[in-house]
């Protein structure tokens, strides 16, 4: 899994739209959406995570991952650690 990157597929992870991708993990019957996206096909970028509640992942949520990726690609060293934990 770890070195499959973009090509990770159903039903562990799915292309949204615009870039933004879920991961996709059910515990119990808990169905947990984490909206990630890539940064130079070197790094992912998790937005944020979600209970899904409903068939898709609502349109606003894809929205406020696409504001957030838009938000990091402005300035990647801003949002970027850099150094020991």
């Amino acid at each position: 899994m770890r070195n499959q990157g973009h090509e990770l597929n159903r039903p562990l992870a799915a292309y949204l739209r615009d870039d933004i991708y879920e991961l996709r993990v059910k515990s119990g019957n808990v169905n947990y959406r984490i909206l990630y996206f890539f940064h130079e096909r070197r790094a992912v970028v998790i937005s944020h995570g979600l209970i899904k509640k409903i068939h898709k992942a609502p349109p606003k949520e894809i929205d406020r991952a696409i504001e957030r990726k838009a938000e990091f690609e402005s300035d990647p060293a801003l949002h970027t650690f850099e150094g020991e934990p």
